[in-house]
């Protein structure tokens, strides 16, 4: 959380510049808006993903959320600010490492956010028909978001599946737990009461 709040500092403090490479203003006023919204989930996510499940027996049953891992990440193309804040957000206040695949028509903007993350995030530019099967495929990756893929999401689901990983898709208004929830597992832990 204080990541993710400390980001928005930096990109409010880049704002002129964030605003040349996006579509103004208002585009970076509704990214860094955003990412203030994550940034807020961080302390909950255990009491709203995670629960303590009643059992018939003597044990303590916990389910936690923990983070998936390293998620690849396909950006919208438009808005190119907006867009790629929309979707590594989830991922970052879930603990998530995060390698993204900038807008393709609009890569400065990702430039610009790269600048004010200081390294939070892995950012590729280039061309995502070339970039995102690799992204896919990749053995060390644990999940991929398609929500800006501009190409054939039936192959890249193909070839996520060859390691198990997850496919995602984001919701459509870009602020949900469910964004967060896509990109985390949840695990049981038994623990028995008494001696």
């Amino acid at each position: 959380g204080q990541i993710l709040y400390r980001a928005a500092e930096m990109m409010e403090a880049r704002r002129t510049d964030l605003a040349a490479a996006a579509s103004g203003t208002l585009e970076v006023d509704a990214a860094i808006d955003r990412l203030v919204w994550y940034a807020g989930w961080a302390d909950k996510l255990a009491q709203a993903l995670g629960s303590a499940n009643p059992v018939a027996g003597p044990y303590f049953n916990f389910t936690v959320p923990e983070p998936t891992g390293v998620v690849g990440i396909l950006c919208p193309d438009e808005p190119p600010l907006q867009g790629i804040v929309t979707r590594i957000a989830p991922a970052l206040v879930a603990g998530n490492t995060v390698v993204a695949v900038a807008s393709e028509s609009h890569p400065v903007a990702a430039i610009e956010l790269a600048e004010a993350l200081a390294g939070v995030v892995n950012i590729l530019t280039g061309q995502q028909a070339e970039l995102a099967p690799w992204l896919a495929s990749h053995m060390d990756g644990n999940a991929i978001d398609v929500t800006g893929a501009n190409g054939d999401v039936a192959e890249l689901e193909r070839s996520a599946a060859e390691n198990v990983k997850r496919v995602v898709r984001g919701t459509p208004d870009g602020e949900s737990l469910w964004d967060i929830a896509a990109v985390v597992e949840l695990k049981t832990v038994w623990h028995p009461i008494g001696r």
